[in-house]
């Protein structure tokens, strides 16, 4: 075998260890505690896009990506502990909302149509009013929607991995 073929058999083995090990990584997260935890996170967000006035909701663009309004609606009054109250948790909601926000906008551009359709508005569409406004498979759907649930997790910081089983 020459040098060429050697170097080659190397590349394929290296390359073949890194997806074991990606792949390996998933399997440690548990996938439905995962999901639930995706599902109300987007549901906390559609819960505090109802306490938003309009005028400061993110924008959906024709290419389903969220553009955070650039006003703030920061109101401060340090006489009354409800007016303090009501400025924190609306410090916590636009924060939160702007993790959510960010952590969509990383995804595929199928991916960000589906979860804003589906998760970030004010109705609650079925999957199959989704996937059928989509054009896209019900298979598709799926697993577009489960890679899509992944990602967020991760960029929030939310995945649940499986539980070590005591030796």
């Amino acid at each position: 075998m020459n040098t060429m073929g050697i170097l080659d058999n190397i590349i394929t083995g290296v390359v073949r260890l890194v997806k074991y090990k990606q792949l390996s990584f998933l399997r440690d997260v548990d996938g439905e505690k995962t999901k639930e935890a995706v599902e109300a996170a987007l549901e906390k967000y559609r819960m505090y896009m109802l306490t938003v006035p309009d005028e400061f909701l993110p924008r959906v663009t024709q290419t389903y990506s969220l553009v955070p309004p650039s006003q703030t609606n920061a109101f401060h009054s340090s006489t009354e502990d409800a007016a303090i109250k009501k400025v924190d948790f609306e410090r916590e909601r636009d924060e939160y909302m702007r993790k959510i926000v960010r952590a969509v906008n990383r995804l595929t551009k199928l991916q960000r149509e589906l979860i804003v359709k589906r998760y970030m508005t004010f109705e609650e569409p079925r999957d199959c009013d989704v996937y059928n406004d989509m054009c896209i498979s019900e298979s598709k759907y799926y697993r577009e929607r489960e890679k899509a649930f992944y990602k967020i997790a991760f960029a929030l910081g939310i995945e649940v991995y499986k539980e070590e089983a005591p030796v």
